[in-house]
């Protein structure tokens, strides 16, 4: 302010000091006020030019001139440069938050207080085939027709979540995806939607209800044969030679029951237990010739008249890490199916090869009726039988494969099945290169 007075005054003095000059002592007034009006006319042209540039958004802004003026608009440079880093701040934490959503694996949706979309992730876009891009600004009820979805969205009571199913997408297994939906508002009528894929977690409640009620009957049934025979045996005479047909048939079916306890079991232990060390090594030739053994004497039992074709070939001597029990059953589970499931006279192949990459193989190949493409997927699940009437046949608990995936999940290995209808089918183990290693064969010992 000082400087201002000084300024108009200096203006006026010498605008007074120049009329004296050339017109005289009574022009002096005259001169002075001609130099006010010239100073104001100046000041009105430097706060009409500040006002412009300020109308135009600042761009261009002088840095610090003379004057309030000059100092009015360095203050304002000032202001914009804090407010534009301020913007740029803002604007940099919200695309953290959006990245923030962006990566979370489940589905999220902003909509307006319409209903129509200001933002959504890939996930959502991908749940409700939605484009996050072309779709923004549309009614997401006019894009996810889902008759339930539509209701929960416009009855603004979402104290719980809505499940529907998005048929355009599809889960890990490649059926439908089933999506979990809840909706909570913000910032006065607008709404934010999460999405989750429970395929998975309604698979395994699924599955969850089916081991119980298939150990409820598998449990039930030798219990009820075992109760029948006892009424049978306690209430009628019978002679010597019904007895023991009667307690036959009992015995068959506890031991029935025993093998089903005995395999829940194994399967307990081995999901609740640490992967095996490479601490212990077992020669692959022992591990196939035991099932040798117990491959003929199983098929023996099952077709005395006809038999099966059995052939067994390992190529090379390897030693596998691993637990010896386990990887006995694994493979033993694998030819005792194949024998099973195979007609008397049909052909059983059992090959350990070592691959291109440096893996082992085991498999077992045979010529039975093969198993349609819909039943792979479910094989390995607990109970689940292609053919219920002919497992009851082959006396299997339907945990066979279910205990071999385990096996091989814990030894690092992965399970292949490939089959076929009318032609047969071939199960394999494949087993990793860092739990194989030449066989070392003891002093004394005969390769």
């Amino acid at each position: 302010m000082p400087f201002r007075i000084a300024t108009f005054l200096i203006a006026s003095a010498l605008a007074a000091g120049l009329a004296k000059w050339f017109f005289g002592w009574s022009f002096v007034g005259w001169g002075a006020w001609v130099g006010a009006l010239a100073w104001l006319a100046l000041d009105a042209w430097r706060a009409n030019r500040l006002l412009d540039v300020l109308r135009q958004g600042g761009a261009g802004l002088q840095s610090r001139g003379a004057g309030i003026w000059g100092e009015l608009a360095e203050r304002i440079r000032k202001l914009l440069r804090e407010r534009e880093q301020e913007t740029r701040q803002a604007q940099d934490r919200l695309q953290e938050f959006l990245a923030a959503f962006q990566a979370s694996p489940n589905g999220v949706v902003l909509v307006d207080e319409q209903g129509r979309i200001e933002w959504c992730n890939q996930t959502a876009a991908a749940q409700f085939g939605i484009d996050a891009e072309r779709d923004v600004l549309q009614h997401l009820a006019n894009l996810v027709r889902d008759p339930a979805f539509v209701a929960y969205l416009a009855s603004w009571n979402y104290s719980r979540d809505v499940v529907i199913d998005a048929t355009h997408a599809r889960g890990r297994s490649g059926q439908a995806m089933r999506l979990s939906v809840q909706v909570h508002p913000y910032a006065g009528n607008r709404r934010m939607l999460l999405s989750r894929d429970i395929t998975a977690v309604e698979q395994a409640e699924a599955m969850r209800r089916d081991f119980v009620a298939n150990v409820s009957h598998e449990i039930r049934t030798p219990l009820t044969v075992l109760a029948g025979f006892v009424e049978t045996l306690q209430n009628l005479p019978l002679d010597a030679e019904e007895r023991a047909r009667y307690l036959a048939l009992m015995a068959q079916q506890s031991h029935r029951m025993e093998t089903l306890v005995n395999d829940l079991l194994t399967l307990s232990r081995l999901e609740g237990s640490a992967a095996p060390t490479l601490s212990q090594w077992t020669r692959v030739r022992a591990l196939v010739a035991q099932c040798e053994d117990e491959g003929r004497g199983l098929s023996s039992r099952l077709a005395p008249s006809a038999g099966h074709r059995l052939s067994f070939s390992v190529e090379g001597d390897v030693e596998i890490a691993g637990v010896p029990t386990e990887l006995q059953s694994a493979m033993s589970n694998l030819l005792s199916n194949a024998i099973r499931y195979t007609p008397g006279g049909g052909e059983v192949t059992v090959t350990w090869r070592a691959l291109p990459d440096g893996r082992g193989e085991y498999a077992v190949r045979d010529s039975g009726p093969g198993i349609a493409a819909e039943h792979i997927p479910r094989l390995t699940e607990r109970f689940y039988r292609v053919d219920r009437s002919r497992s009851r046949e082959t006396g299997g608990t339907g945990l066979g494969l279910a205990i071999v995936k385990h096996i091989a999940q814990r030894h690092g290995a992965e399970l292949r099945i490939e089959s076929t209808l009318g032609t047969g089918s071939r199960f394999a183990i494949v087993f990793p290169v860092t739990r194989l290693r030449p066989a070392r064969v003891a002093a004394g010992q005969v390769a």
